[in-house]
């Protein structure tokens, strides 16, 4: 007789509104399946509001995989001719690759150390489902930085760079968040 571990054989379903959900004044994270049930990606689910730009960076071993549900967000995932420091709006990949507004639908692939970005420049929030390989490594992160985001006066620039050098992030463009209100053209909450 086989007797069968019948925990082994369970998946796992996270209905609509499920999830560990944590809120900044920058972005809503809702944690979908992390590291404790799959051993392949980390999931979220993430509501990227109006003047949020993630700012362009790479990850030295992780994977990500982004597909937009709702709204529309600016996006890029490639090597630049040239990486200037300020904007990767204006960036064009050696093939003529160049960023793109991304609709629902529009899947994101990113393997590791490419240059990636995304940002919302409508005035309506945007949706996306996020994967990140290897699990929990990006939860982890997401944790951390929200963390920070949340820091009475904005986030430490020295904190966040020591946070990122740590998850092997390097980030090449600052990241901003210009709630509605602050305006297209100000810096308040510049990231390096």
């Amino acid at each position: 007789m086989t007797v069968v571990d019948s925990r082994a054989r369970e998946g796992l379903v996270v209905p609509p509104g499920a999830g560990r959900i944590v809120r900044t004044a920058a972005q809503q994270v809702t944690y979908k399946i992390t590291g404790a049930h799959s051993r392949v990606a980390s999931t979220f689910e993430v509501v990227v509001p109006p003047g949020f730009d993630v700012g362009a960076h790479t990850h030295a071993d992780g994977e990500e995989l982004f597909y937009v549900i709702e709204g529309e967000l600016e996006v890029m995932a490639f090597e630049p001719r040239l990486r200037t420091r300020d904007d990767w709006r204006s960036w064009e990949s050696a093939s003529g690759n160049r960023p793109v507004r991304a609709t629902p639908g529009t899947l994101i692939l990113v393997p590791p150390g490419c240059p990636h970005a995304f940002a919302n420049p409508t005035g309506e929030p945007a949706r996306m489902l996020f994967q990140a390989a290897p699990p929990p490594h990006h939860e982890r992160y997401f944790d951390e930085l929200l963390e920070l985001m949340e820091r009475p006066g904005g986030p430490d620039p020295a904190a966040v760079a020591e946070l990122r050098t740590r998850y092997g992030i390097e980030q090449l463009t600052p990241l901003r968040h210009r709630p509605a209100g602050n305006g297209a053209t100000g810096t308040s909450g510049d990231v390096r």
